[in-house]
């Protein structure tokens, strides 16, 4: 009778439970129906979302962008991890890392940021309108500190995988400025990063998602703002408000009233900018929705 090594028998028994669960889950996928929609609609440009599939593990994987904690979810029959891709992104290549739940090694994971080429505004302007004074130049690096601690939460429970898809804060006309580059007198500023929804003052604004309140304040740029965590680094915020109907710490359900619609800020009319932000990058809310 040959003798078995007690090291290779648990060798041999972790690569069967392996090969079990690989085979299961390529079974259960062959039977299973064809996929339903599914939000966030997965989109591989600046400003974009990708869909990457981790495969079947026991235990939720951790995958980072750099040192930024990415979004994941699914089951052990596949885990797939929700990418933001910035709007400041080169096109070509780019990568994630994936470390299984038990503290494994580090393997990273490829995929490809296409190009997109945005719209561009060059508007000729007072000049007073265009540089900040010194006061709100202090006002503006003030605020921009404090809300990069808000963009950098990253909390659980995490959201549903199956209830991805966003309600729209608020109704009207959506606008397509999502990454439009406005130039001013020549000067460059950064891309549009959120959608301009048309709608008058007072109107309601309800959460897109169910969330809790992580922010609110009144902003040089944004005037009345609430952000909106709904875990794992997915967030929503709401600008030019005027009127903030909650607070710090509040939960929210999807479709629940949080303010209404104005023109604080710097703005030029009523409307709603409604920002969407997975893993520190602001992606377009109109991957989250169906039409």
């Amino acid at each position: 009778m040959p003798l078995h090594h007690p090291a290779l028998s648990r060798r041999s028994a972790l690569l069967g439970s392996v090969g079990l669960l690989a085979l299961t889950a390529s079974r259960l996928a062959a039977a299973a129906p064809p996929a339903a929609d599914v939000w966030p609609n997965a989109l591989q440009v600046p400003g974009g979302i990708a869909r990457l599939s981790l495969g079947p593990a026991a235990a939720r994987p951790v995958a980072h962008a750099g040192d930024v904690p990415l979004l994941v979810l699914g089951d052990v029959i596949e885990w797939t991890a929700l990418v933001g891709i910035p709007l400041s992104a080169v096109p070509g290549q780019a990568s994630i890392t994936v470390q299984a739940a038990d503290g494994g090694g580090q393997r990273p994971i490829a995929y490809t940021v296409a190009s997109k080429r945005y719209s561009e505004q060059r508007l000729k302007v007072a000049p007073g309108t265009v540089d900040l004074s010194p006061e709100n130049a202090v006002r503006y690096e003030r605020e921009r500190a404090h809300q990069e601690k808000v963009m950098a939460t990253f909390s659980t429970p995490l959201p549903d995988a199956a209830s991805l898809r966003m309600q729209v804060p608020v109704p009207g006309r959506r606008s397509s400025s999502f990454g439009l580059r406005r130039v001013f007198n020549g000067q460059s500023r950064n891309p549009h990063s959120g959608m301009d929804i048309a709608a008058s003052t007072g109107t309601p604004i309800v959460s897109p998602l169910p969330a809790r309140v992580i922010d609110t304040g009144d902003y040089f740029f944004n005037g009345n703002t609430v952000w909106l965590d709904h875990g794992g680094g997915l967030l929503s915020m709401v600008c030019h408000l005027s009127a903030i109907d909650v607070k710090l710490g509040d939960g929210l359900k999807t479709g629940e009233r949080l303010g209404a619609v104005g023109a604080t800020g710097r703005v030029t009319g009523p409307h709603l900018h409604w920002g969407v932000m997975l893993n520190r990058a602001m992606v377009d809310p109109a991957l989250f929705l169906a039409a």
